[in-house]
């Protein structure tokens, strides 16, 4: 039956119930006898003690179930002064005591690179800032290695050279080596643990000297240049990368690990879908990167969610660093990352599970290069990242892959200069064109160094307006690797193929 002039109003929207607080009457979910201190999830409330084995249980089976820390190696961790990296540093320290069950078999260090050059700090906040760091860092005992992001213009060019891999050990090359270990342990008897302590205690640590006017001024007026946020975030942290590797090869670490937690690495999983390096998702985000070669970097928080890092850092004082990040304070939608980051966390705040459905599904992604694509130390790779360079430069159907056929065919087809005398093709030699040299080695130069990266690396250039203030080792590496094609090209035709099997056959 019709009722005109009544208003009907639209019901008020339904609140999501709160979250419920442990009280008196509930149990933890584990022990079903103490009192609960941390709900993780709605319904999930753990006491003290049971939310710190669940909480190391993580972390050691992460490192227990891929195996790739051979007992004896020497591990660099990359210590930021954040929740994260701090809980890992924590995890290493309990886990090589003695009081500690399975005891951690590797040898530990620490790596700490200073930043605020690149995020404008002044010179006494640096300082302050690594005064803490050191004090922290002597506390926990590891050898130590403080450096500032300054250093990445004294780098040389073998540190964008991937060096020979070793093959990766089988399960009973890891069960070998560990037994190996233990009889050299009993042999040794109660010496071996006196003489690690001793060595920790010991180690060499390396604290960063001030670095010059001249560095710190380069690092300023490279990050200045860059136009967007987005681009100056992932130059930090190609820089940063490309920094910790040469220390952990200069002082013969070979694994790293980093403190990338779960909800971070699901937002690093779709900001890198947004900025164009979904081939390398497997890469970026999984347990273990080997892109690198004798280097391998590892994440063994990547089971911890963020929220679970802050519960464990408060209830066991875990100490951290605060330093403020190149993005701190900066509006939602300034970059693609903090867009990203925002979105997730508010879909997690709705929807409790989103984190680890993404999370899942990046554990899920596979290490398989195209079967054309060389996947050797040899083949190309991008020059900031050095992921394979998975793009079809041959009838490509793809306006990325036309352009990187019409870079490679230019530069192939000019012969580049000795390191020093660069030339481009536009210059007459020998009729004083002075101004044409200058303007044809830039486009020479930035020809070079586009046409060795890949897609994602390539975008977030376009944001550089010149190559100039770029690190030497880049370009210089940029060169050699030009260099290299050019002459492979030219010699490539008097190169002896090698012939078939069944060709083989047939001569033998």
């Amino acid at each position: 039956m019709c009722q005109a002039g009544e208003d009907y109003a639209e019901p008020a929207p339904r609140e999501p119930p709160p979250a419920p607080r442990p009280g008196r009457a509930q149990k933890c979910v584990k022990c079903k006898e103490g009192l609960p201190v941390v709900v993780i999830r709605a319904g999930d409330a753990f006491c003290r003690d049971c939310f710190k084995a669940l909480y190391v249980h993580k972390f050691r089976a992460m490192l227990g179930k891929n195996r790739l820390i051979f007992p004896g190696e020497k591990v660099l961790l990359a210590w930021s002064g954040g929740p994260s990296s701090s809980s890992m540093v924590w995890q290493v320290l309990e886990g090589l005591s003695q009081d500690s069950a399975k005891r951690l078999r590797f040898v530990p260090g620490v790596v700490y690179v200073d930043e605020g050059a690149a995020c404008g700090r002044s010179p006494e906040d640096r300082a302050k800032t690594l005064a803490e760091v050191k004090a922290v860092l002597q506390n926990v005992g590891f050898p130590w290695h403080a450096v500032a992001l300054e250093e990445v213009f004294g780098l040389p060019p073998s540190v964008l050279q991937c060096s020979a891999q070793e093959p990766a050990g089988t399960e009973g090359a890891y069960k070998s080596a560990v037994d190996s270990f233990l009889q050299q342990q009993h042999v040794l008897g109660r010496e071996q643990p006196h003489q690690s302590q001793t060595q920790a205690s010991l180690g060499p640590c390396s604290l960063a000297g001030s670095p010059t006017a001249t560095q710190t001024a380069a690092l300023c007026r490279l990050f200045d240049s860059v136009r967007t946020l987005t681009a100056k975030e992932e130059l930090l942290q190609t820089l940063r990368t490309h920094l910790i590797l040469h220390v952990a090869r200069a002082h013969g670490y070979s694994k790293v690990m980093t403190g990338d937690s779960c909800t971070r690495l699901a937002i690093k999983l779709m900001t890198n879908l947004a900025l164009g390096r979904g081939a390398f998702l497997a890469w970026d985000t999984g347990f273990s990167d080997e892109r690198h070669g004798d280097v391998v970097v590892v994440r063994p928080m990547r089971d911890h969610t963020l929220k679970e890092v802050a519960f464990y850092n408060h209830l066991f004082a875990v100490p951290s660093v605060f330093t403020p990040a190149i993005d701190t304070k900066a509006p939602e939608k300034a970059s693609i990352h903090r867009l990203m980051e925002a979105f997730i966390l508010r879909l997690q705040s709705q929807f409790p599970s989103t984190i680890s459905t993404v999370y899942r599904t990046s554990e899920k992604l596979v290490k398989a290069p195209r079967e054309d694509c060389a996947a050797s130390p040899s083949g190309p790779r991008c020059l900031l990242c050095l992921c394979t360079l998975d793009v079809d430069t041959a009838d490509s159907a793809t306006a990325f892959g036309a352009q990187t056929s019409r870079l490679s065919q230019t530069l192939l087809s000019t012969p580049p200069a000795e390191a020093g005398t660069p030339t481009g093709p536009g210059c007459m030699a020998g009729e004083g064109q002075a101004c044409c040299k200058t303007a044809c080695r830039r486009e020479d130069v930035q020809a070079q160094v586009l046409e060795q990266l890949c897609y994602g690396c390539r975008v977030n250039m376009k944001d550089l307006p010149s190559l100039d203030p770029l690190p030497p080792y880049i370009l210089v590496e940029a060169q050699l690797r030009s260099q290299r094609a050019w002459a492979m090209q030219e010699i490539q035709e008097y190169l002896i193929e090698d012939s078939d099997p069944e060709a083989e056959e047939a001569l033998a």
